[in-house]
């Protein structure tokens, strides 16, 4: 049996849609509702053994001894959140707490970071123990992640567990995110409304508008890499990406390619709170991934994966829990 925390989020939802179509349901999912209440329409079609809040994941780890796995991907993940005693409590000290228990039980720990923590990359985004140190994140969430992977480090856990940093992550299932879902969500509702999509102007000289790059990868892509990882019992911080950086504008030119039209596009100045805290260029290294032996040709595409999220599930308003309520029909 593994724990899924935030498994009625995003890539937690995503996640568990990965295990169901490998036939796999022994799943306990741990979330809390009350800042996100539609995300239990992630749930919908999915299959697994029951749904606990936070609060009660420690005591449900006491009374079940048949837990061999729990996979962390519970946090407040909105950037602009500004309580930092609340991102201090949910993404850090829940989640050593979480870790400790886990270990104290010989239970395997799979948590998420993020690539939020590499900062603007000024000591590049390196999955090496030795370079987190160097790192300075530029927001709450971002040091409250940071935090967890320094305390793993200082205390010698990263041999024992595995940290992912997640880059940016598109796909199914992040409708309830508002505005902090991916631009393809985004630009696909601005689309819809006005035609055009509107991105933010350049503030460095070395990128022209449009021009930041990023490493965008798509959910499906993410949830196989945290589960080859997972399987394989790899230890230590791992970058979830795809090494392979996309302008801004290549993306809005997918998005507007998969839905047959000719890309608008209006650039508008950088709100203030936003300058100083952007990163116009991130690129996962995705060597030590390899190395573990995950196949990085398996990646999808970028104009790949933005034609599967619209033309699947964006534009018919399809979950992905509908896909496997699909595959069992076909069984039936």
């Amino acid at each position: 049996m593994l724990v899924i925390t935030g498994g009625a989020g995003f890539i937690g939802s995503a996640l568990v849609w990965y295990l169901n179509l490998k036939g796999i349901d022994e799943i306990v999912v741990v979330d809390s509702f009350h800042r996100r209440p539609e995300k239990w329409k992630n749930l919908r079609g999915l299959v697994f053994r029951d749904v606990i809040p936070p609060g009660e994941v420690f005591d449900f780890l006491k009374e079940d001894d048949r837990v061999d796995l729990v996979i962390n991907l519970g946090a407040c993940s909105d950037t602009r959140e500004t309580d930092f005693e609340y991102l201090l409590e949910n993404n850090y000290r829940f989640a050593r707490e979480l870790c400790e228990e886990c270990l104290r039980r010989g239970i395997r720990f799979v948590h998420a970071s993020s690539a939020a923590t590499y900062g603007l990359g000024e000591s590049g985004f390196i999955d090496d123990h030795g370079f987190l140190p160097r790192l300075r994140p530029l927001n709450g969430y971002a040091f409250s992640k940071h935090l967890f992977d320094l305390w793993a480090w200082r205390t010698g856990m990263l041999d024992k567990i595995t940290v992912l940093k997640y880059f940016n992550v598109f796909g199914p299932n992040e409708y309830h995110k508002g505005d902090m879902r991916s631009m393809v969500a985004k630009a696909y509702d601005q689309i819809r409304a006005t035609g055009k999509v509107r991105l933010f102007k350049s503030t460095d000289p070395r990128y022209p508008d449009g021009g930041q790059m990023r490493d965008f990868i798509y959910v499906k892509d993410a949830v196989a890499m945290t589960w080859f990882l997972a399987e394989e019992g790899a230890s230590g911080i791992f970058n979830v990406g795809t090494g392979r950086p996309h302008t801004w504008l290549e993306l809005i030119e997918a998005i507007f390619s998969a839905l047959g039209k000719e890309p608008v596009i209006e650039f508008v100045d950088m709100p203030e709170d936003l300058k100083g805290q952007y990163q116009n260029y991130t690129c996962a290294e995705m060597g030590k991934l390899a190395k573990a032996g995950f196949s990085l040709e398996k990646i999808t595409p970028l104009g790949g994966a933005v034609k599967d999220y619209l033309q699947n599930y964006l534009i018919p308003g399809r979950y992905l829990g509908d896909d496997v309520i699909d595959r069992e029909r076909r069984s039936w």
